[in-house]
């Protein structure tokens, strides 16, 4: 889920939110994160219409279990990147928009029980962010 709000013909600040689970190796993982980004549009077209480049960070919170060990633990991170991407508007209600970039995050693990036993390396260090999103435009 996000909030794009334009702030001049352009740029834009958009903040987005997230909750997931999942699974990577033993570990699994529940928690949320929020993004916020400021978006420099460099089409001919106003924001938020166009290509842009948007610096972002990222602050992430997820409970972890090892299903293996039994372990428990919490994993909080902090990143950040920049990515490109192209946003459309159809009928002035539908907007797609389309983002890759470089990202870079890192954490720590607190234990609650068990063992540190946690597969946390899907998030540590450099990655890449894409994504693909629909959305209302009001």
């Amino acid at each position: 889920m996000s909030y794009e709000r334009k702030v001049s013909a352009t740029g834009s600040f958009q903040l987005g939110a997230f909750y997931t689970g999942f699974t990577s190796g033993d570990t699994e993982f529940k928690g949320f994160g929020i993004t916020p980004e400021y978006r420099f549009y460099l089409s001919e077209t106003e924001a938020p219409v166009g290509v842009y480049v948007a610096p972002f960070v990222r602050y992430m919170d997820f409970d972890l279990t090892d299903e293996a060990t039994t372990s428990d633990g919490t994993l909080s991170m902090f990143g950040g990147g920049l990515v490109i991407g192209k946003q459309w508007i159809f009928k002035e209600k539908i907007s797609l928009d389309a983002f890759v970039g470089p990202q870079y995050a890192t954490g720590d693990v607190k234990v609650k029980s068990g063992t540190d036993s946690f597969d946390t390396d899907v998030f540590d260090g450099f990655g890449i962010r894409a994504g693909l999103t629909f959305g209302f435009a009001f």
